[in-house]
């Protein structure tokens, strides 16, 4: 799959997409003061918005040519703190359905232990001037 540039919050944070399969994406974050919380930790939105961005990619991965998906729900588990340096991210579909696609994506530290599990639910937009009915797989 051929990714368009970088650009806005993945961009800003830094995140780096290192391998897209269909069923699999890979990426990575060097975790600096930019993510960090009040305490020194990466902070839980950090780590939400890195698997989201992991899921979605993947979530892309599966619709039409024109469509558009949007994270509907997602819920994070924490495990434990994480400190900064190079953070990694392995995305992978629990569901892939016609209107709606679950990913799961699981998160590590530097130390290389995961740190947090990101689950969530993409819609899928129909292309622009299209009934969302004609969606196939």
């Amino acid at each position: 799959m051929t990714l368009p540039p970088r650009n806005g919050m993945p961009l800003h944070f830094g995140i780096r997409i290192t391998s897209t399969e269909r069923d699999k994406v890979s990426g990575e974050m060097h975790a600096d003061e930019r993510h960090l919380n009040a305490f020194g930790i990466l902070h839980g939105g950090a780590l939400m918005a890195f698997g989201d961005e992991l899921g979605g990619l993947g979530a892309r991965c599966h619709i039409p040519p024109g469509a558009r998906t949007t994270t509907i729900e997602s819920k994070t588990n924490f495990f434990r703190p994480c400190s900064p340096g190079h953070v990694t991210g392995e995305s992978v579909p629990l569901h892939i359905g016609r209107r709606m696609l679950v990913w799961q994506t699981s998160i590590y530290g530097p130390d290389g232990k995961r740190v947090a599990l990101v689950t969530q639910t993409q819609l899928v937009l129909p292309p622009e001037g299209r009934p969302s009915e004609r969606l196939s797989d």
